[in-house]
């Protein structure tokens, strides 16, 4: 009877917990500092969320597309879209790195296999079932850490790949269910209390669940108001002492094949979204924010031509972005290849002169704590050719 009672509890718990809040457990982690991963999917175009004002084939190769007087300079080549006024603001107070001619080692132009590799973290897609950051997670400082389950959590209603593999990790997204009242929430506390394992859970469920979603009114269906909400509530459960410390962000809609729009357009209004939910994060963690470092990639880049309905087809490569209190930024990282004909990849794309994964070791390295043969053994694999980029980080 005992057995049967709790197969079934087992069966009640995960179907109530289900219908209350979406899945998160908090706890102490090794380190203070914090990481926010936001992978854009379709792919941004590098040139327009980043133009190169000052390359002197800009203008011309980019045509209806091109920024020719940027308002938001960086130095006397880069700009940020007009979209990006928060991210200038972080730059001009030295919290932001924006890289640009940046890429995985993926070549082609599938998003599934560009999306894949990278989150695999390795040379080619589909080789590995498990993720960057997730292997990362096996290799991070353990004193203080419970479980890697604790220390991290995807803000999405599906688990990344980057986050998949053998170190369990935990989602959150907001309940798309209604809310359960006081009184049911009480009775399914009264059904668990004699049993403190689903007791703990409830209660750690529903804890998590009142931080994640503390001043969450609104946003509806609005992309803008669910960005702000994602990442307002990764920025509060960050924050907590007892909070995880990584978390992923997903955002898509960056597939710009038609009507993408210079400094008004689709495009634009979609780099304010993912610019307002930055800064969300940034209010939401308060004093936090000084120990973050928040990545902002996406799978590859655009042609730099324009296509014949007004937009950009699946390119190489393309900018990237490193912001946070912890980031020792207010500049530019590019081996800038340019855009004439001859120096561009396959005669249509921005070449690719900085490894990805550069970027992600050098982070990894410095604001985590891990060290560099557990990141070419370990984390990425087969990466030699791929030296941590150093200086990103402040130091303590």
């Amino acid at each position: 009877m005992n057995m049967l009672r709790r197969t079934f509890l087992q069966s009640a718990f995960g179907a109530s917990v289900a219908a209350l809040t979406p899945r998160l457990l908090l706890a102490d982690a090794a380190t203070d500092s914090r990481f926010v991963l936001v992978i854009l999917r379709g792919a941004l175009d590098g040139l327009a969320a980043v133009p190169p004002y000052g390359d002197g084939n800009y203008a011309t190769k980019r045509g209806a597309l091109a920024i020719t007087a940027p308002a938001l300079r960086l130095n006397g080549l880069f700009a940020l879209n007009p979209g990006l006024a928060q991210l200038h603001e972080r730059y001009r107070s030295k919290e932001l790195v924006v890289f640009h001619a940046a890429a995985s080692p993926y070549r082609e132009r599938s998003h599934f296999d560009g999306q894949d590799l990278l989150e695999n973290g390795t040379t080619r897609p589909g080789v590995a079932r498990d993720g960057w950051l997730n292997r990362a997670l096996s290799v991070l400082p353990a004193a203080r850490m419970r479980t890697t389950e604790q220390i991290s959590v995807a803000l999405s209603q599906n688990l990344p790949l980057v986050l998949r593999g053998e170190n369990q990790v935990n989602s959150w997204a907001p309940s798309r269910l209604p809310e359960a009242d006081a009184d049911t929430l009480q009775r399914i506390a009264d059904l668990y209390s004699t049993e403190p394992y689903f007791a703990e859970r409830l209660q750690a469920a529903v804890a998590s669940n009142e931080i994640a979603e503390g001043g969450m009114k609104g946003g509806g269906r609005d992309p803008l108001g669910q960005f702000n909400q994602l990442a307002a509530a990764a920025g509060r459960l960050l924050v907590t002492d007892d909070g995880a410390r990584i978390a992923v962000i997903e955002a898509s809609g960056w597939d710009t094949h038609a009507n993408q729009g210079a400094e008004q357009g689709q495009l634009v209004n979609r780099l304010r979204v993912l610019d307002s939910g930055l800064d969300a994060l940034r209010v939401s963690l308060g004093p936090a924010w000084n120990r973050t470092a928040v990545m902002v990639v996406t799978e590859f880049g655009r042609t730099v031509a324009v296509n014949g309905t007004r937009g950009t087809d699946h390119g190489t490569a393309t900018c990237a972005f490193l912001v946070g209190g912890a980031v020792n930024g207010g500049k530019v990282i590019a081996d800038w290849p340019g855009l004439a004909t001859s120096s561009l990849h396959q005669g249509r794309d921005l070449a690719p002169t900085l490894d990805l994964r550069s970027v992600f070791k050098g982070v990894l390295a410095t604001h985590l704590s891990v060290s560099e043969s557990d990141l070419e053994s370990k984390v990425f694999p087969d990466s030699r050719g791929a030296s941590p980029l150093e200086g990103l980080m402040q130091r303590a």
